[in-house]
């Protein structure tokens, strides 16, 4: 990969870490999953870059990535993640620590959240992002209907969950 494109990725992960952040909190419980998905996530955006054609946006484009490789990681029984090798003067993007006390009144939800099915957090997820049903059934494969119909029966769910 050329030195601008390295450099664009940078630019873009850097600039966007906090959805993979988020997407992060979504699927793990404890910081060095969260961690080790956040690492795993960048691998494969870095590995799928030089595909990425601008047909979308880099936001809807990386939600797509990260959401995949989270469900998939975390869809196995054992919930352990196979990490990939990279050679570390590829990635020279900063991590930032994902500050987890300004999440406490977010606690509550996360549980809830978590007794979801992977596909229903990660429409949650996109939900809470601001994301309109367009851009939600785009990124998850699905129609915009179905996505509109999904999320009803997933408040309700929410609602059964955090009310009981």
């Amino acid at each position: 990969m050329n030195r601008n494109l390295e450099q664009e990725f940078v630019d873009l992960l850097d600039k966007n870490q906090n959805l993979i952040h988020k997407i992060c909190r979504l699927y793990t419980t404890d910081e060095a999953a969260h961690k080790d998905l956040f690492q795993e996530i960048s691998i494969q955006l870095w590995n799928a870059f030089p595909r990425f054609r601008g047909d979308a946006k880099f936001t809807t484009w990386a939600y797509r990535v990260a959401l995949n490789t989270a469900i998939s990681l975390y869809r196995k029984k054992s919930r352990d993640i196979d990490t990939t090798y990279y050679n570390q003067d590829i990635c020279k993007f900063e991590y930032s620590e994902y500050n987890y006390e300004e999440e406490e009144q977010l606690k509550l939800m996360y549980k809830a959240v978590h007794q979801l099915s992977d596909i229903e957090k990660a429409l949650v997820f996109m939900y809470l992002e601001d994301k309109n049903y367009d851009e939600i059934a785009e990124t998850l494969g699905i129609s915009e209907v179905n996505a509109r119909v999904k999320m009803n029966r997933i408040k309700s769910k929410l609602k059964k969950i955090l009310n009981p």
